[in-house]
């Protein structure tokens, strides 16, 4: 069977209309203005009750130091919330650096670590500001050392398997790679916020507003990588719909 082609006018319109671009806008604005949203909800208080019912909900009702499930799947709740941590998503952002730079992409591997390096210093600040203390309902599952809010191996799991993803899908031609990739780090990225919420260390609000945030900085890397690859910074993107250039025909023939 041959392979389907575009038409002119849907070829046009993938070649001047950033649909990428707007998708990753109204992906930025929707989880800017959730998170705001939320915040204000949380300083209000009016959060109190849901978290309290979600956490317990995790719970053994005669036991509330013991958490739902038979111990392996509490084990497997603290090997999933280590990799939201600094440590691990360092590796994973050098080690796609790697990739990159066998690659030969420059701009994308000096690009990705300045973009996951800008949004784990936000979740920094963003904890420090708003200084929410950590559930004292049920004992903790993991050592916890700053504040609650927003959850920082949630925000930072978005920001760096997201735009790791992201970056990463830009580079390969295929689309079933292309939804592979970026379907692990959504994955990934959920894992780590569950975890959070059953090992007793955050309430549900902080997870939720740690993937709003950083789904909204993924979304505006994806922006900002988008125009720097029109100017020639970075690697544009890729797609199996894509076709070379033809070969110039040499004079006399």
């Amino acid at each position: 069977m041959s392979r389907l082609t575009l038409s002119p006018r849907l070829v046009w319109l993938r070649r001047n209309v950033e649909i990428g671009i707007l998708a990753a806008l109204v992906l930025a604005v929707m989880a800017v203005w959730g998170f705001a949203e939320l915040a204000d909800e949380v300083i209000e208080g009016s959060t109190r009750d849901l978290d309290r019912d979600l956490l317990l909900l995790l719970r053994s009702a005669g036991d509330l130091a013991d958490p739902l499930g038979p111990p392996w799947l509490e084990e497997m709740g603290r090997d999933l919330t280590a990799l939201g941590g600094v440590i691990v998503l360092s590796l994973a952002t050098l080690l796609t650096g790697g990739f990159f730079l066998m690659r030969r992409q420059w701009g994308s591997m000096l690009y990705l670590w300045a973009a996951v390096g800008g949004g784990i210093l936000i979740s920094s600040v963003a904890k420090e500001l708003f200084d929410r203390p950590r559930p004292e309902l049920v004992p903790h599952g993991s050592i916890v050392h700053t504040a609650s809010f927003p959850s920082g191996h949630s925000m930072m799991a978005a920001v760096a398997y997201l735009t790791l993803g992201v970056l990463i899908a830009r580079v390969l031609e295929r689309r079933r790679l292309k939804a592979y990739v970026l379907a692990v780090a959504v994955g990934l990225t959920l894992l780590v916020g569950i975890s959070r919420v059953y090992m007793g260390v955050h309430w549900p609000t902080d997870v939720a507003a740690g993937w709003m945030a950083g789904a909204g900085w993924a979304g505006i890397c994806l922006i900002v990588a988008r125009l720097l690859a029109r100017r020639g910074h970075v690697e544009p993107d890729r797609d199996e719909g894509d076709q070379p250039d033809p070969a110039p025909v040499p004079e006399g023939r």
